[in-house]
């Protein structure tokens, strides 16, 4: 089969390519409850960018001679292409989306329905992925897509989509009408995010994007309040929030300044939630116990939390922003999303 390849890592992401396409043995059946799914789209993520610069390497490639090469795209959906022997429930040329852990589904957080956090592979991430035209997973992972859904549309669900409705859905467990929340970054993740919102309660909802055409798909897909990120957006939030600060702030940029002024953001005992990553917290601890405040991480959601997330976009209250780009230009495609030119999310379609 035809796949992007990563072969050597790129710190400072200065170089033209970083992936190349390459021959590759087609994925096969090893385990009687493996599926294979031809790929009919992959998401192209901000985390393959932190891939390729080394970020995940002291967690995934410690010495630096395991995971390379290696076939990113972690964010997939197709159609099944063959089964194991014991796999029932779905049959070849059903469309499916694909939870992006593999995990065995017997320690006890699989068992309590936390995959994400049970040993496991998580393909692109740590073994071969999606950026290629077929991908071997569990039937664990596999969700049925509704009919109305073409994977094509949905890919960038699987993780994107998923972990944006994971952090939505434990703030809106405590939101309540007439208070905020505010969504820092209105990209790839947080224009689901802010649907999700709109769809799950009645908060309302602030949103703090330093681009013009982010702001305005913000506005498109149900922000009530639009601030720009010039310098001046924590004391903008502030004004809106009668100088308190909104009862959740969810980040789903967490670098480059956005944690400090999430948390100047947060009101009182309300809830920061942090999805993006790249730079540390940083806060005093008499600040954390005089104000209060929780500081609660998000990772990819559950695969029951997928089943409800395809639910809300088989209704129409969640719709996906794509690019599509060929296979054989995944290069532009990470290029794009690193110049920022990329509003929604990119999808390679092979």
């Amino acid at each position: 089969m035809k796949a992007q390849v990563l072969n050597q890592y790129d710190e400072t992401l200065g170089a033209d390519r970083w992936v190349t396409l390459q021959d590759v043995p087609d994925p096969r059946i090893a385990k009687s409850t493996d599926v294979i799914v031809r790929i009919g789209g992959a998401g192209v993520c901000r985390t393959d960018l932190h891939i390729i610069e080394g970020v995940w390497k002291p967690h995934m490639d410690p010495t630096g001679d395991r995971l390379l090469p290696l076939i990113m795209g972690h964010e997939n959906a197709g159609w099944v292409e063959e089964v194991g022997k014991e796999v029932e429930g779905i049959k070849v040329g059903d469309p499916v989306i694909v939870h992006p852990k593999i995990s065995g589904g017997t320690c006890l957080a699989c068992r309590r329905g936390f995959d994400m956090h049970g040993p496991g592979t998580f393909p692109g991430l740590d073994s071969n992925g999606g950026y290629s035209q077929y991908l071997c997973t569990s039937e664990r992972n596999i969700v049925a897509l509704p009919r109305t859904l073409a994977p094509k549309d949905v890919a960038p669900y699987s993780d994107a989509g998923l972990t944006a409705y994971r952090a939505v859905k434990k703030a809106t467990r405590h939101l309540l009408p007439g208070e905020r929340c505010v969504v820092i970054g209105a990209g790839g993740l947080g224009h689901i995010g802010i649907q999700c919102l709109k769809a799950m309660c009645a908060a309302d909802i602030i949103v703090v994007d330093k681009s013009d055409a982010s702001l305005a798909l913000a506005g498109k897909v149900g922000a009530d309040e639009l601030v720009k990120a010039d310098g001046n957006e924590v004391e903008a939030v502030l004004a809106l929030t009668d100088g308190q600060g909104a009862e959740a702030v969810i980040d789903f940029v967490g670098e480059k300044g956005t944690t400090a002024k999430g948390l100047a953001m947060t009101r009182a005992m309300g809830s920061y939630y942090v999805v993006g990553y790249g730079e540390d917290i940083r806060v005093p601890t008499v600040d954390m116990v005089i104000t209060e405040k929780n500081i609660i991480g998000n990772l990819v959601g559950t695969w029951a939390e997928l089943v409800e997330l395809m639910a809300l976009a088989d209704r129409g209250l969640v719709n996906l922003a794509t690019v599509e780009y060929s296979l054989a230009d995944a290069n532009k495609a990470l290029q794009d999303l690193n110049a920022g030119k990329i509003h929604g999310r990119a999808v390679l379609i092979p």
